[in-house]
């Protein structure tokens, strides 16, 4: 198995990096027309620089409305869409489910896609990956895609404006990153690509956990006055590239296999993905027997950034024993990503590790 590495062709970050937009496409041979896939909020905030910044390099552009739910039918919308106007390249601006959509719909026709996040709330962003719901909000399916973003472009001073739970949420994908590449390594299973994971992929994961204990606490401050210190920007970095890197390139395991199946649980829609990732990071250490010292410190982690800790955390204070079964059926189906753990997981180790992750956080919080 040979070592895989992907990565998007360029990433930039900083304050009012929107307005450099144009010039970075430009400069990376990206053509217009441009489709713009986004929802309300994003629009009415940057519509104004998409302008200025995309009219100066040239490039036309024309904007989708995102239905809000990355489905089959909206990916096949967003591909309608730009197919019908001839459009050269796709752009998406706003959550993760946005840019999932938009990242398919290019896949699809073959075009090149721009990553431009307004929240720091997943690692999606750098990924060749779009995660496909139903329009219930329950997962269905992960699709893979041929190449990642041309260009991921961060305006920090846009995550500073946006709701500090998607912060907080990013910061609960982010702290999956270490423990699921650990569980990859150790497995020896192949990463997203397919290949096993590089020396950097691991360097990065470690980065990445290191750095959430480092700057969370401060860089959620920051975030709750709406002001970029260096604290915020080395979050969103983490947020965002440390943790978009090293998922894709070290592997996922059971984490995100229990996120996967949390979203069968009705409770679970009203959560963001990091904030189930999170409870799934507890629910991984309880699986693999972790020592109560790296328990402890990851609960004080999410205790200290306001992350769920707990079932109630995530809406399923009242989960029955039968949809506790499901969800531990659905999180060990033949092909989930709770099989990247280096030792064999059946439905009954997962239903008592929830319990335990459970328990642990409550008596945690006190």
């Amino acid at each position: 198995m040979n070592a895989v590495f992907c990565s998007p062709s360029r990433y930039t970050q900083g304050l009012h990096a929107t307005q450099s937009l144009g010039g970075e496409m430009a400069g990376l041979g990206l053509a217009g027309p441009v489709l713009i896939v986004t929802s309300r909020s994003p629009r009415t905030l940057l519509e104004g620089t998409w302008r200025k910044t995309l009219g100066d390099a040239g490039l036309a552009f024309s904007v989708h409305d995102f239905s809000g739910e990355c489905t089959h039918a909206e990916v096949a919308r967003i591909a309608a869409t730009a197919g019908a106007a001839g459009v050269s390249t796709i752009l998406g601006a706003g959550g993760g489910k946005t840019l999932d959509a938009a990242r398919a719909a290019a896949a699809d026709l073959q075009l090149p896609f721009v990553s431009c996040p307004t929240v720091a709330s997943t690692d999606a962003p750098c990924s060749a990956i779009s995660i496909i719901y139903s329009e219930e909000g329950v997962f269905e399916v992960t699709r893979l895609h041929p190449v990642n973003p041309v260009l991921v472009l961060v305006d920090s001073h846009v995550i500073a404006q946006a709701p500090v739970r998607t912060l907080v949420a990013g910061m609960g994908d982010a702290l999956s990153t270490l423990f699921e590449a650990r569980a990859c390594v150790a497995a020896k299973r192949p990463n997203t690509r397919g290949g096993s994971c590089t020396l950097g992929a691991l360097a990065l994961a470690e980065l990445c956990y290191r750095t959430l204990l480092a700057d969370g606490g401060e860089a959620l401050r920051a975030a709750g006055e709406k002001r970029v210190t260096p604290a915020l920007e080395r979050i969103i970095e983490t947020n965002t590239l440390l943790s978009g890197l090293g998922f894709e390139s070290a592997g996922l395991a059971a984490a995100h296999g229990v996120h996967n199946a949390l979203t069968a649980a009705p409770g679970t829609h009203a959560f963001l993905h990091g904030e189930k990732v999170a409870f799934g990071v507890i629910v991984q250490l309880m699986l693999e027997e972790a020592e109560r010292a790296l328990v402890d410190e990851v609960l004080g982690f999410c205790q200290s950034v306001g992350l769920p800790m707990s079932l109630a955390g995530i809406g399923c204070a009242d989960l029955s024993a039968r949809l506790l079964s499901e969800v531990a059926e659905l999180a060990t189906v033949p092909d989930g990503l709770i099989h990247n753990e280096p030792f064999p997981v059946t439905p009954r180790m997962v239903e008592d590790a929830i319990r335990a992750a459970d328990a642990a956080g409550r008596a945690f919080a006190g």
